[in-house]
């Protein structure tokens, strides 16, 4: 079962910052798309198992952004609310996911998207845009 964690920040600005995270999305063999440019930062990390996740999130903290909240802690992927799919198949909408991971040819590494609508998007298409919304505080509804 897969594990994962949400992060809020400021911003996201420095190069130097995230190369450094991309290293450390190979280093313990993590997913991690962040929202970059501007505010706010957001990061979403997902990995095979919790002390992966639970180390790129410690390598985050370490590189000490501005306002960093862990809005969601490391623990088991789940599916939430409007996330399941028509049939209502959480293990449908996880192996989703992980085909997603295998799809883009990230199954460890760094992806990087500009704009919330965007991060959103790739919630959604990993069946845990709710989860997300609930997190950030943006609501649970649709």
């Amino acid at each position: 079962m897969p594990f994962n964690a949400l992060i809020r920040t400021h911003h996201i600005t420095s190069r130097k910052k995230v190369s450094a995270l991309k290293r450390a999305a190979e280093t313990y063999n993590c997913f991690a798309l962040l929202r970059s440019g501007g505010c706010p930062g957001i990061m979403y990390v997902e990995a095979d198992n919790k002390p992966a996740v639970e180390s790129w999130v410690g390598a985050v903290r370490n590189l000490r952004y501005k306002d960093f909240q862990l809005v969601n802690r490391p623990a088991e992927l789940r599916v939430v609310g409007g996330d399941l799919d028509t049939s209502g198949d959480a293990k449908k909408a996880l192996e989703e996911s992980r085909r997603t991971r295998e799809d883009t040819g990230l199954r460890a590494g760094l992806l990087e998207v500009h704009t919330v609508k965007e991060f959103t998007r790739a919630m959604e298409r990993r069946g845990v845009r709710e989860w997300c919304r609930q997190g950030m505080g943006w609501g649970g509804g649709t």
